[in-house]
């Protein structure tokens, strides 16, 4: 491996200045999400268990009006039949203009409809009908909830020959992690197996360590809670809001090749919107980040 160099740190950095981020479904974070992050940026829209594609409609055509880039969820397991499928990506790319869209099985045992699985929607042929030029799918560097690491892969591997058929770009956005080792082993895992998939990291906003235990417990996140423990006792507080600034710190010392399929981060604001605004506007202009940048830079 190469070593780590100014200009991959640098990168790194500058791809933090466009972080994506979340909203939920109903819209109602808009004003937030105006004061706090700049126009132009890829604002992705939940999709939970139970919510109506209509609302994800709607707040995908707020957010163009309001110059964001909407790129909304599809949960394929809520989706009834074909037709649903088609209605909601035929309205989202004609009334909202979407071109990129976050495709996910969905937190809900049992299909709605006829698609069980991600890949059964891309199956339909639907997806590359209706102007996506972008399709992002979940990677999971601590594991799949539900496949084996080497079944996963092929999951990816599929999706990555579809993307090449297709001609639509394909990333995968993982899953938060605390700690930037398993962000690295699962992208060598990639590397590996050649899937060459550019991937888009996922980043826990600034949030108290019970904010986002909360959330890791729920979206599966296990081996890198360790990390989250330690910060706890390093600012011995439990009401102290912890940041992403040790995964990026470790991703940016990591060494060249073993990062070059990063291509953008994205944001959970599990704090809320004002605090992950604020802490991507901070970023490089702490004291104490410059000083560890420079370490870095350094070794």
């Amino acid at each position: 491996m190469t070593a780590p160099d100014q200009t991959c740190s640098s990168e790194l950095a500058a791809l933090l200045s466009s972080a994506s981020i979340e909203i939920s479904s109903h819209g109602r974070q808009l004003p937030e999400l105006r004061e706090h992050f700049a126009p132009g940026i890829d604002v992705t829209i939940t999709f939970l268990p139970g919510d109506n594609y209509r609302h994800n409609i709607e707040t995908a055509i707020a957010l163009r009006h309001a110059g964001f880039n909407p790129v909304p969820h599809i949960a394929v397991r809520e989706m009834a039949s074909e037709l649903m499928l088609d209605d909601f990506l035929t309205r989202l790319n004609g009334e909202a203009g979407v071109t990129r869209i976050l495709l996910i099985a969905g937190d809900v045992a049992a299909a709605k409809g006829p698609f069980k699985s991600t890949l059964d929607a891309c199956a339909s042929g639907l997806i590359e009908a209706h102007g996506i030029t972008r399709l992002s799918i979940a990677g999971h560097p601590e594991g799949h909830p539900f496949l084996e690491q080497a079944d996963a892969l092929k999951v990816l591997g599929a999706w990555r020959d579809w993307g090449r058929r297709t001609n639509i770009r394909v990333d995968a956005v993982t899953q938060f992690c605390f700690e930037s080792t398993p962000i690295l082993q699962w992208i060598a895992a990639l590397n590996v197996s050649g899937i060459d998939l550019p991937v888009i990291v996922g980043l826990a906003g600034p949030a108290t360590p019970a904010t986002l235990t909360k959330f890791a417990l729920r979206c599966g996140i296990g081996n890198s809670m360790r990390a989250l423990r330690s910060q706890i006792g390093r600012f011995s507080r439990l009401l102290t809001d912890t940041g992403p600034d040790d995964v990026v710190r470790g991703l940016r010392s990591a060494p060249a090749d073993a990062t070059a399929p990063i291509a953008g981060f994205h944001l959970f604001p599990f704090g809320g919107l004002r605090k992950s605004g604020e802490w991507l506007r901070n970023y490089d202009r702490d004291p104490l980040r410059q000083a560890e940048r420079a370490a870095i830079l350094r070794t």
